[in-house]
Formats: structure tokens, C-alpha cells, sequence
């Protein structure tokens, strides 16, 4: 018999389990102590809410833009 993926005997791979996002920490964080109007929440990309708590990723060293614009140039 043969297993998902093609391969004899291979196991079928598992997803990856999901980490739950603390919705009410962030709800609690930006609409009370940021004061931000729901609207704004809403609209917020992750990196925005992330940036606004003060967890932003480092920004792109030079060597990793120069990377980018080698593998992409328009």
C-alpha cells in the first residue's frame, strides 16, 4: 500500500501546529493603553501592532538589501 506523498512507507507529513494569537492581550493593549480607536486596530498590519508594542523586527542590514536587489533586479 502505498502512503500519501507517493512514496512507499513514507508517513504523511503533519501540519505544522497553529499558535494562537493572544487576541485579547492585543485588543486590551492597543485599544486601552495605546488608546487606539477599533478602527485603527483593525486596520493595523502585524508589523504595525508589532512595532507599536516595541517587538519590530531589526531593520534590513545593507548586506541583505544588496542580497535582494542581486536575486531581483527589475
Amino acid at each position: 500500500m502505498r502512503a500519501a506523498g507517493g512514496h512507499e512507507g513514507a508517513l504523511p507529513r503533519l501540519p505544522t501546529p497553529a499558535v494562537a494569537l493572544p487576541w485579547d492581550d492585543l485588543l486590551a493593549l492597543c485599544l486601552g493603553r495605546l488608546r487606539w480607536p477599533p478602527a485603527a486596530f483593525w486596520a493595523a498590519t502585524p508589523r504595525e501592532v508589532a512595532a507599536a508594542i516595541g517587538r519590530a523586527p531589526a531593520p534590513m542590514s545593507r548586506a541583505e538589501l544588496d542580497r535582494l536587489i542581486a536575486a531581483h533586479p527589475d
